[in-house]
C-alpha cells in the first residue's frame, strides 16, 4: 500500500476535516498476480469507538481505493489502511467467467462451496447469513444442479453484499497509523459578515466632524447581519489607536484633528492590545456586544495584529521586540514601495520567549471575554514555527477557537501557515475573475490542498476592491457573491458591499474614503426601502446555502462544460447515506462571468454525477428566481448580467 490520503504534502503536519465534513479516505493498494484484493480503513474516533470501511476501487488504472466517511466526532481521529486478499471475489470472478464458459465447472462449485462453509462457521456471522451459506454451499454440492442454477449463486447479490461487508481475509497488509484533525463545523463552513464598529451608529456633528459609534450602538446593527443569514461577525481591531503618525484620510501623512487614524495602529495611553478603545467603550461593553450576538446566532471575530503603533506601551517597556536601525529609530512596517509610519513590526530575533509569552496572555484574554475566533493579520511576516506553537497550545485548551489566516502571499508560504494549524486561510479567489481562472483555483481548492487548507472566499476587504468590482457595476457584485457563496462553504463580506461601494482611490485597489482612515456613516434603511441594497440578494444567497448540504462541503467540487468562454458552470453534489438529512442533494450553478454583456450558450453537463443516464431528462429549480425547466445533459442557457447573471439550480431527485 502506498499513498494515503487524507494527507499533508510532507507528512509534517495533521490533516485536518470539520464535523460533518463528507471525507475521501484514498490509498494505492495491489499486488502480484490476478487474484483481487479488499481494501478496509480502520477509524477510531477520539472517544475510542472503532469502525471499518470499505474502500472501492476507483478502475482508473492506478490501483486507487477510496471511500468516503462523514466523522461527527470532534478531536483526533486514527486510521490506518488495512489491504487483503479477497477469497470471494477472486472466487466469483473465476467462477464466472469459468461456469460461464464450460470450464472447471465442478471444480468452481466446489471451491465456491468451501469458502462459504468457512464464511458460515465464522463466530459472529448472523442466523439468516448463516442459513443463507449454508443452502448455498449445498446447492453448489449437488450433482444435478445446472450450470445456469450456479451461476444464479455465483452472481446472488446478497451473498455478495455480505462478504463486502464481512470479507474472508487473507495475507493481510496493515498500514501505520495515522491522525485526522476534525475540527468544529464553523472551522470549515460559515458566512462571515466585517463592520467597524465605530462606524455603527456614527453621527455627523453640527461642525462637520463625525461622532465615533459604539460597541453599544454597534450593536443595534446586529439583528440586520443576522437576518442577511450571516454566521459570525469580524471585528477590525477595537483597541486604543496610536497618536504618533497617525494616518488621516485615505492613508495621508497629515490626520485633522477629528481623524480616528488607523485601527490596525494599536496603542497608546489607554493602552495596548488587550485594552478597548475609550470611544467604543469598555471590556464590559465588549462583552455585552457578544452576548448580543450570541442571542443573534453570530459568533465574534477579532481581528488579532500583532504590531504596535509608536505608543504602545510595548515600544517603552520591551523595545527589544522591534528593530533599531543604524541612525538609532525604530523601523516603520513596510511592503514596498509602502511605507506604514503609524506601525512598527514585532521583530522575534531578540526575544522569542517574551513575545510568545504576550501572544498567548493576548489571546487568552479575548477568549476570556467570550472570543472563539481570531483573523490574524499578515501571519506571513512572522514565523512559522511561532503560528504552529500559538494555534496547538491555544488549541489545546481550547479547541473550539479558530485562527483565520489574513496572508495574500505566496502559495507555498500560505500553504504551509495552513498545514501549521491556521483553520482557514483567505485566499486568491479575490483575484481570480474569468471563467479559466475560477476552474482551476475552485479545482485546486477543493483537491489539492482540501485536506489542509480551508479557503474562506472574501468577496472584498477593507484593503481591496479589485478591478472587477470597480468596473463590474452591479452585476459584477452579484457575480462574485454567488460564486463566493457556492463556490465553497466558507466565503465572507466586508460592510459597503451591499451598497456597491466601487469607487477606489486613483491608481489603487482600494475604497476611496476608505474605511481604515475615516468614519463612515451609512443608511442601511434607506437604502433597502429605495431598492439600492444588495442585502436580499446576499439574504437569499445565505438561504440557499443554509438549505442545501451540498453547499456546505469542499471537496464536492465538479467543474462541467460550456460552449461559451465567460459562462462557468460546476456541480456540487452529497449522496444521500452521507447527508444531514438523509437526502440526496445536487447544486448547478451556472454564471456569467462577464458583467457588461448579455451571454447565451450550451452547457453540457455529466449528469451520471447525480445519477441520472447521459440523455434522460430531469427537472432542475433555480434558487433565486423560483423558476422550474426540464433539463438533461446538454442545455441551452441565457444569462443576462443585468437582470440575473447566475443560476443556482437544485436538481430535484427522483424517488
Amino acid at each position: 500500500m502506498a499513498q494515503p490520503f487524507p494527507s499533508v504534502p510532507d507528512g509534517a503536519f495533521r490533516p485536518k476535516a470539520v464535523v460533518g465534513e463528507v471525507v475521501p479516505f484514498r490509498v494505492t493498494a495491489f499486488r502480484e498476480g490476478h487474484d483481487l484484493i479488499g481494501v478496509h480503513v480502520r477509524l477510531t474516533s477520539p472517544s475510542g469507538d472503532e469502525s471499518l470501511h470499505r474502500l472501492h476501487p476507483l478502475h482508473d488504472g492506478f490501483d486507487h481505493w477510496e471511500v468516503s466517511v462523514v466523522p461527527l466526532e470532534q478531536g483526533v481521529w486514527t486510521f490506518r489502511f488495512e489491504a487483503f486478499a479477497d477469497e470471494f471475489a477472486t472466487w466469483e470472478h473465476a467462477a464466472d467467467l469459468k461456469i460461464e464458459a464450460g470450464v472447471d465447472a465442478p471444480l468452481m462449485r466446489e471451491m465456491g462451496a468451501r469458502l462459504f462453509e468457512r464464511a458460515a462457521a465464522e463466530k459472529g456471522t448472523p442466523g439468516p447469513d448463516r442459513k443463507r451459506l449454508e443452502g448455498a454451499a449445498a446447492a453448489l454440492r449437488d450433482p444435478q444442479i445446472a450450470d445456469e442454477a450456479a451461476l444464479t449463486i455465483v452472481r446472488d447479490p446478497e451473498l455478495a453484499r455480505f462478504f463486502q461487508t464481512r470479507p474472508l481475509r487473507s495475507l493481510a497488509s496493515v498500514g501505520p497509523d495515522q491522525q485526522l484533525l476534525v475540527e468544529r463545523e464553523r472551522a470549515g463552513v460559515g458566512a462571515w459578515y466585517e463592520f467597524f464598529p465605530r462606524s455603527e451608529g456614527a453621527k455627523l456633528q453640527k461642525d462637520g466632524s463625525i461622532k465615533s459609534g459604539t460597541l453599544r450602538t454597534a450593536t443595534k446593527r446586529l439583528p440586520a447581519v443576522a437576518a442577511m443569514g450571516f454566521d459570525v461577525l469580524y471585528l477590525p481591531p477595537i483597541h486604543p489607536i496610536g497618536a504618533t503618525n497617525r494616518k488621516g484620510r485615505n492613508n495621508t501623512l497629515d490626520p485633522g484633528p477629528s481623524d480616528p487614524g488607523s485601527p490596525w495602529a494599536i496603542g497608546g495611553a489607554a493602552g495596548g492590545h488587550d485594552a478597548v478603545h475609550p470611544d467604543l467603550g469598555t471590556l464590559a461593553d465588549f462583552r455585552a456586544f457578544v452576548r448580543a450576538a450570541a442571542a443573534e446566532g453570530l459568533e465574534v471575530a477579532l481581528d488579532f495584529a500583532l504590531q504596535a503603533a509608536p505608543d504602545h506601551p510595548w515600544v517603552t517597556e520591551h523595545p527589544e521586540w522591534f528593530t533599531t536601525l543604524p541612525d538609532g529609530s525604530i523601523a516603520f512596517a513596510e511592503n514596498p514601495p509602502k511605507k506604514y509610519q503609524d506601525i512598527y513590526p514585532i521583530n522575534f530575533d531578540n526575544d522569542p520567549e517574551g513575545i510568545y509569552a504576550e501572544a498567548l496572555r493576548v489571546i487568552r484574554h479575548w477568549i476570556a471575554q467570550g472570543v472563539k475566533i481570531f483573523r490574524v493579520d499578515n501571519p506571513h511576516t512572522k514565523p512559522l514555527e511561532f503560528w504552529e506553537w500559538l494555534i496547538s497550545t491555544v488549541n489545546a485548551q481550547e479547541p473550539d477557537v479558530i485562527f483565520l489566516a489574513e496572508a495574500f502571499t505566496r502559495p507555498a508560504v500560505m500553504r504551509g501557515l495552513a498545514a501549521a494549524g491556521f483553520q482557514q486561510s483567505y485566499s486568491y479567489f479575490t483575484w481570480r475573475n474569468t471563467k479559466e481562472e475560477l476552474e482551476e483555483f475552485l479545482t485546486s481548492v477543493s483537491s489539492e490542498t482540501a485536506d489542509f487548507m480551508r479557503p474562506n472566499l472574501f468577496v472584498n476587504t477593507p484593503d481591496i476592491l479589485t478591478e472587477y468590482l470597480q468596473y463590474g457595476g452591479r452585476p459584477g457584485y452579484k457575480i462574485r457573491a454567488a460564486i463566493a457563496a457556492t463556490g465553497a462553504p466558507t466565503y465572507g463580506v466586508y460592510a459597503g458591499y451591499e451598497l456597491f461601494e466601487n469607487v477606489a482611490r486613483p491608481g489603487s485597489e482600494e475604497n476611496l474614503d476608505n474605511e481604515k482612515y475615516e468614519l463612515k456613516l451609512r443608511d442601511w434603511t434607506a437604502s433597502e426601502a429605495a431598492g439600492d441594497s444588495l442585502a436580499p440578494y446576499l439574504t437569499r444567497l445565505n438561504e440557499i446555502r443554509r438549505a442545501h448540504p451540498a453547499l456546505r462541503q469542499l471537496r464536492n467540487f465538479h467543474v462541467q462544460w460550456s460552449d461559451d468562454d465567460a459562462i462557468l458552470v460546476f456541480a456540487k453534489r452529497i449522496d444521500a447515506e452521507l447527508s444531514p438529512t438523509g437526502v440526496a442533494d445536487t447544486i448547478i450553478v451556472v454564471a456569467n462571468v462577464d458583467p457588461h454583456s448579455v451571454r447565451q450558450s450550451m452547457v453540457h453537463l455529466d449528469t451520471r454525477l447525480w445519477n441520472v443516464p447521459l440523455g434522460e431528462a430531469y427537472q432542475v429549480e433555480d434558487l433565486i428566481t423560483g423558476e422550474q425547466w426540464t433539463w438533461a445533459d446538454h442545455n441551452f442557457v441565457r444569462l443576462d448580467a443585468f437582470h440575473e447573471p447566475v443560476h443556482i439550480l437544485h436538481v430535484k431527485e427522483t424517488p
